[in-house]
């Protein structure tokens, strides 16, 4: 098939998908020959929509076999056979899909005509429901913490974590979708060029003496009259132009190739809006994409009627009138927010300053969840979190499986297993907003860092009273890290491990490497 008979009954499909014709644009899309992995993709698309998942199926192992890298081919695959109950089927694609991110947090297919965009911890989150099918709880479990640590927004981790709770019941979750109706677009600028232009257009009369001559076609040469009857000019309309003009409010810094660079006071002209903000225009000869919110309408005025407007103020001040009077006040607002779909751009600087009062007016206290294992673990959070989420978080940072440790906190002089029933004691024990948990490794063979010995370094059996002294700089990374120039003296309170000790320097706290500090001890 040739390509504009191919791009015409692509564009079409799309249109009538656009307006809800799932049936019609089926049909002009299975009326390509020879269909490419594209095309192949929207056959599949609309037998979704259209509950046909046998045909979804083939439709979209077509698209593998014609794209072996297309990952969000396979991503839609792997669905298909989730919702058929072939769940192993579904379990390879989507390991697939993950291997073809090659690395990346995500994938924006919007470049390649998919308004999409296929994130990593979404994938493995449905290679995890696709082990909890088959029974493979403990793999089920290992893929939602590494999709825990792969969020990209905050709506994922509220979504990990429901999962990870229906997956410590051994219960399974809801799959995560592409949304319906979402197809690959044709080229705009090759379905432009499938139009027919007329470059010549009609012949029309450039000066004719005779008044309301209409005569379009070749004449000889007209005397000139030299009084020649005077006609009112028509309006001046810019027919060459595309779009409605528009005038640009605030600067805009583009930062992806479809995106375009414009100053306050640019007019543009708007060729299509979108429900995403982004409006479509036309500057100096180039096309791009500018926010809607930047633009404001505006109407060309050329020099006929700037004069007419001028004669008119002019009389009206002869009647009393004044100028100032018709002049409108300046702009007060500041330029909005602007919401990209891969990342949220900064919005200009004055709007940043007005939100920051009001945020650092509602900041909510934050609290130090510090945890003692073979090394001791800071972990900041915005509220009092319960069981649940204190054995995932914690689990999480230490690369454990929640099942795998045991918490416990100190209530007077006993060490209490930490529960769901008693969390809130912990929490009301807790001083300067900081929770202070043991953590026990249920496989580990050595003994761990103790909660006594940790709050109490001078009763630790490793070292007492033991002073070393500083060999290099050391810049704290984290919260628990410590501190400290070369040269300073460092009180050692414990031995974490061989590499890790924590100690005291300046009235602070904190673990640091022992490699960095001289071994020979003084009293």
């Amino acid at each position: 098939m040739a390509l504009v008979e191919m791009m015409s009954l692509w564009s079409e499909g799309v249109a009538a998908a656009d307006k809800g014709d799932w049936a019609g644009a089926l049909k002009l899309f299975t009326t390509i020959t020879e269909p490419r992995a594209k095309i192949c993709f929207n056959i599949g698309c609309c037998h979704i929509v259209m509950g046909n998942l046998q045909e979804a199926e083939k439709a979209f192992k077509s698209t593998i076999e014609k794209d072996k890298h297309l990952a969000v081919g396979y991503f839609q695959c792997g669905s298909v056979f989730y919702k058929e109950g072939k769940y192993q089927e579904a379990l390879q694609d989507f390991a697939r899909c993950f291997t073809e991110l090659r690395g990346n947090q995500l994938i924006d297919y919007k470049i390649l005509g998919l308004t999409f965009k296929l994130y990593s911890c979404e994938i493995l989150y449905n290679v995890a429901l696709g082990h909890a099918k088959v029974g493979n709880w403990a793999k089920a479990e290992e893929n939602l913490i590494l999709a825990l640590s792969q969020k990209v927004e905050p709506r994922h981790g509220t979504k990990i974590e429901k999962a990870m709770q229906e997956i410590l019941k051994q219960k399974d979750f809801p799959l995560t979708e592409m949304p319906k109706g979402r197809l690959f677009q044709p080229n705009e600028k090759l379905v432009e060029q499938l139009e027919k232009k007329d470059y010549l257009g009609k012949s029309t009369v450039v000066s004719s003496v005779v008044d309301k001559d209409s005569f379009s076609g070749f004449a000889p040469l007209q005397p000139q009259s030299d009084n020649p009857p005077v006609r009112q000019k028509a309006p001046e309309i810019l027919k060459t132009l595309q779009g409605e003009p528009h005038r640009v409010l605030f600067e805009f810094n583009p930062e992806t190739i479809e995106e375009m660079g414009v100053m306050p006071g640019n007019i543009v002209f708007v060729l299509k809006k979108g429900n995403d903000n982004w409006a479509t225009v036309l500057f100096n000869g180039k096309k791009g994409i500018v926010p809607c919110n930047y633009l404001e309408p505006v109407e060309l005025k050329f020099q006929s009627q700037i004069q007419a407007a001028e004669l008119k103020q002019d009389e009206g001040s002869a009647k009393g009138g004044t100028k100032e009077a018709e002049i409108p006040a300046p702009p007060t607002t500041s330029a909005p927010n602007i919401t990209r779909n891969h990342q949220d751009k900064q919005a200009p600087s004055n709007a940043r300053e007005n939100s920051s009062s009001a945020e650092k007016a509602a900041t909510p206290p934050s609290y130090l969840v510090k945890v003692y294992y073979k090394y001791t673990v800071a972990i900041q959070v915005s509220h009092k979190l319960s069981y649940g989420d204190l054995l995932i978080l914690i689990s999480s940072k230490l690369k454990l499986t929640p099942c795998a440790i045991i918490l416990s906190f100190r209530d007077g002089e006993t060490d209490v297993p930490l529960t769901t029933d008693n969390v809130e004691r912990a929490w009301k024990l807790s001083t300067d907003n900081c929770l202070k948990l043991k953590c026990t490794d249920v496989h580990a063979e050595e003994p761990l860092v103790t909660m006594e010995n940790a709050e109490n370094p001078v009763q630790s059996e490793d070292k007492t009273g033991m002073t070393v002294t500083a060999l290099f700089d050391y810049e704290a990374s984290q919260a628990e890290d410590l501190p400290f120039k070369k040269g300073d003296v460092i009180k050692v309170l414990n031995k974490v491990s061989e590499e890790w000790w924590e100690g005291e320097c300046h009235e602070k706290f904190g673990i640091f490497p022992s490699a960095f500090v001289n071994k020979k001890s003084s009293i």
